[in-house]
C-alpha cells in the first residue's frame, strides 16, 4: 500500500508540476520548438528544474540499497541502441512536434477537459497497441 500510496503521490506532484509551468499547453511546447520564429524559452527553465533537482541528488540515491518502498530499484541495464529505441524515439519527437503534446502533459491534460488532449490520448493509447501488435507479427 506504502507504493502505491507513494506513486499516487509522485504522479500528482508530477502532473501538477506540469499543470503550473504550462507545460500541458501544446502552444507552450511548439513555441520552444519553433526556435526560429517566435522562441518560447520556457520549457528550458522547467527542464532545468528538474536537472537542479535530480543533479545533486541522483548520486545520493544510488549510494542506498534500495528505495523506501521497494526491494530494489529498477534503473536501466542495456546500454545499445537498437532500431525499436532509434525508431521509437523518432516516432515520439515526430508526434511531439507535430501535436505539441508530450504523454506526461497530454494525461495531465485530461483534466482539462479539452476534446484535442482526449483524441491525442485516444491516439496515442491506439498507437501503443498497434506497436504492440507490429512486435509480436516480427
Amino acid at each position: 500500500m506504502k507504493l502505491l500510496l507513494s506513486i499516487f503521490i509522485a504522479g500528482l506532484l508530477f502532473g501538477a508540476g506540469l499543470a503550473i509551468s504550462g507545460m500541458t499547453d501544446p502552444a507552450k511546447v511548439t513555441g520552444f520548438l519553433d526556435i526560429t520564429g517566435q522562441w518560447d524559452i520556457t520549457l528550458l527553465f522547467v527542464m532545468g528544474g528538474g536537472l537542479l533537482v535530480t543533479i545533486p541528488f541522483f548520486p545520493l540515491v544510488q549510494k542506498k540499497t534500495s528505495p523506501w518502498f521497494s526491494d530494489r530499484y529498477y534503473l536501466p541495464t542495456r546500454k545499445d541502441l537498437d532500431w525499436k529505441l532509434i525508431t521509437g524515439s523518432a516516432l515520439f519527437g515526430i508526434g511531439w512536434g507535430m501535436s505539441g503534446f508530450c504523454p506526461g502533459p497530454a494525461i495531465a491534460g485530461l483534466v482539462t477537459g479539452s476534446l484535442q488532449i482526449v483524441y491525442f490520448v485516444l491516439a496515442m493509447i491506439a498507437g501503443q497497441l498497434l506497436a504492440v501488435l507490429f512486435e509480436k507479427k516480427l
